[in-house]
């Protein structure tokens, strides 16, 4: 009897005519929305920053693809012009036979250290460009001293056809009577193709 007397004396009581008194809402429910909203936009805008974070790299990627390299400065041994020289040293050894027969590959060894103003010009397509190469002659030639003679050979032109070929179309268009120009332009209009890369090698001089 006690309590239910406390609990009326603590209502409110209604008057005739007055509509009862409507339950008064809880704020819980407005308060999780509003913050299932922020978590909300801010996921969207982590999201949305590390979409655009990401993408800028692989944009930027795409754009230095697509920029052509730059030929490198000429070397410095190409100003030495026909370089004869009686003594070479001998060829690397190799246990298996070259892709073109002996004379030819000894032939453009040969070419290729006494005449770095012709094969300095001429690009490689074989993919030595991935080497450093910078030319056709540096399938043969790696090391020169102070006077131009060559020290050193570099044996990747042993058991490469595409050097090898290269090197010895470049020879009998010389001996032809062709300019280093005219070399340049016939060995990249028949080698040049989409599919292969080529080495970054320096245009000739103008004369």
């Amino acid at each position: 009897m006690g309590r239910k007397s406390s609990a009326k004396a603590q209502s409110r009581p209604t008057t005739p005519g007055e509509p009862p008194q409507a339950p008064r809402r809880s704020s819980t429910p407005l308060l999780a929305i509003a913050v299932a909203a922020v978590l909300i936009a801010g996921v969207f805008a982590v999201t949305r920053s590390g979409g655009e974070s990401v993408s800028q790299p692989v944009e930027s990627a795409a754009q230095a693809a697509q920029t052509p390299a730059a030929p490198a400065a000429p070397p410095q041994w190409a100003a030495l012009g026909p370089h004869p020289q009686e003594n070479l040293p001998p060829l690397p050894f190799q246990s298996f036979a070259p892709p073109r027969p002996p004379q030819v590959v000894q032939a453009a060894y040969r070419f290729a250290a006494e005449h770095p103003e012709i094969l300095s010009y001429v690009p490689c397509f074989c993919g030595c460009e991935r080497a450093g190469h910078q030319g056709n002659e540096d399938c043969f030639v790696k090391g020169r001293n102070a006077k131009g003679d060559v020290t050193e050979w570099d044996p990747h032109g042993l058991d490469c056809a595409v050097c090898l070929d290269v090197a010895t179309e470049a020879m009998q268009m010389h001996r032809s009577g062709a300019n280093v120009r005219d070399i340049r332009a016939a060995i990249e209009k028949k080698w040049t193709s989409p599919s292969a890369g080529h080495t970054h090698t320096p245009p000739p001089p103008a004369k």
